[in-house]
């Protein structure tokens, strides 16, 4: 869902869970900790990579994008990866 979550373009965490919420119709709801493990996960298995970083009231915001790994594999899942 966090693949699907990113197919109309980059996103913040917060960005990320609540799409990943609006998708599932209410029934996935992603904690922070659970969202940014995956988050790494799908990096390191270079699913998504870092699109951009800013700061938002002394805080980094991170954008994460699908790469073309990402998208293939969103594809072939039939728009609908885990």
């Amino acid at each position: 869902m966090i693949l699907t979550a990113l197919a109309n373009g980059s996103q913040h965490g917060y960005g990320i869970i609540i799409d990943v919420r609006e998708i599932s119709g209410g029934r996935v709801r992603l904690r922070a900790g659970t969202l940014y493990s995956a988050l790494d996960r799908l990096r390191a298995d270079e699913l998504i990579g870092v699109d951009r970083e800013e700061v938002v009231d002394g805080r980094l915001r991170r954008y994460y994008r699908l790469t073309p790994a990402g998208t293939t594999r969103l594809d072939l899942s039939g728009g609908m990866a885990t």
